[in-house]
């Protein structure tokens, strides 16, 4: 039987016998794993038997959270790591080699566009581009690319990438195209459907949902022909080579790197999940609305979201994703103070996090790109007064309440 998106996540755990007849899975808190027979531990270890080796590779908890991020993303198999950034730059590490040429949205999550800044001192060339266009990421190509990463949605200002000319072009080229799905979610979107090979999610963010437990996810869509890919270590090609890719990332990335999730995260992250499509819903109409209400006040001058007929890429959005999400950004009218704005929301949170049920905001150049510096800043479009909205599943009204009186 066919089932749905919530439906799947929701009876994951059920498709193998769980211990005392749980109804999902239980925390497993243990790092050391006993064999009867030392022979199993061999084979658990070479990859010939399934099984666990050692907490920093996995336990029982974080597989069945990986189980159930393959069903969101349709993907062959997942990784799950401490944190987002922790899956992205596990990712690179186990793929990347010193001479290797990678192509990137030049709108990207500060933190990420922080750890380009390092790998390009390690020796790999980064460019970055207006992905908007495939025009613009086809003329960075070189014959020593090896990736081309975008995001759906770019945090903060909302711009949406040439999701699906990329990955064609990818695909004709060869190169390894990595999606980072954060900002709409496997519910609102899979990067699968554009080609791409590998999907990075933030399971702190929409997929945990409620601010409670760190977590990131490399998930193989098994689209990618690993086979004609240089970079892979003779050691891994034991494997199936549809597996080699996710293999490195575990082996090069989660047990060299050390970035494990922990089980109590991993257990909080899995009950999240079970309520990302009604969480999703929710928080998206609440955007559109707020959007809406915002793009007519006086005391706002631009509202940057997907949703709104005036973005650039309003069509495009509406074709790719279910909705269109549940971030956006605003600049204030000359003589609003964003900090004092800020103080005078008395429902919304002022946060670094997003994707919570709660509605956060965030003075975007004066937190978390104030490291990039006012250079690459204005490159970017983000501006003093810009902030950052996640929206929450509040009552639309009591939300609408706050911000009328916030910019009286």
């Amino acid at each position: 039987m066919s089932k749905g998106f919530t439906t799947k996540i929701l009876h994951s755990d059920l498709e193998a016998p769980i211990e005392h007849f749980s109804v999902l899975k239980p925390m497993h808190t243990a790092v050391a794993f006993g064999y009867p027979d030392a022979r199993d531990l061999v084979k658990v270890f070479k990859g010939e038997q399934p099984g666990y080796a050692y907490g920093r590779q996995g336990n029982p908890t974080t597989a069945a959270l990986e189980s159930k991020i393959s069903k969101m993303e349709d993907g062959i198999a997942t990784a799950c790591f401490s944190t987002g950034m922790a899956a992205i730059a596990s990712a690179f590490i186990a793929l990347l080699r010193s001479g290797d040429h990678v192509v990137s949205s030049a709108f990207l999550f500060g933190n990420t566009n922080s750890l380009f800044g390092t790998l390009d001192q390690l020796g790999c060339d980064i460019s970055y581009v207006d992905a908007t266009s495939v025009d613009n990421v086809e003329k960075a190509l070189r014959p020593n690319t090896r990736m081309v990463f975008v995001e759906t949605i770019a945090n903060p200002r909302t711009q949406v990438a040439d999701l699906v000319r990329i990955g064609e072009l990818c695909v004709r080229r060869g190169i390894v195209y990595v999606v980072d799905n954060t900002m709409t979610s496997p519910y609102l979107f899979r990067p699968k459907q554009v080609r791409a090979g590998l999907v990075v999610n933030s399971l702190t963010k929409y997929i945990g949902g409620h601010g409670n437990a760190l977590g990131g996810a490399v998930t193989d869509t098994g689209l990618y022909d690993w086979k004609s890919y240089p970079n892979i270590y003779d050691n891994y090609k034991n494997a199936k080579p549809e597996n080699w890719g996710i293999l490195q990332i575990r082996k090069k990335g989660l047990r060299d790197v050390g970035a494990t999730l922990a089980a109590e995260a991993a257990h909080r992250l899995a009950q999240g999940a079970e309520t990302l499509a009604l969480r999703m819903e929710r928080a998206s109409e609440n955007a559109l609305q707020l959007a809406r209400f915002l793009s007519s006040h006086p005391g706002v001058t631009k509202v940057y979201y997907p949703g709104l007929e005036d973005h650039p890429q309003h069509r495009l959005a509406g074709e790719l994703f279910r909705t269109y999400g549940a971030l956006m950004s605003i600049e204030l009218a000359d003589g609003i103070d964003c900090l004092d704005f800020l103080n005078r929301l008395q429902l919304v949170i002022s946060s670094s996090h997003l994707g919570d049920n709660r509605t956060l905001a965030i003075p975007v150049a004066q937190t978390i790109y104030w490291e990039m510096g006012a250079a690459r800043r204005a490159e970017m479009g983000i501006a003093d007064s810009l902030i950052r909205l996640s929206i929450g599943i509040e009552d639309i009204e009591d939300l609408l309440a706050d911000f009328t009186q916030a910019l009286a």
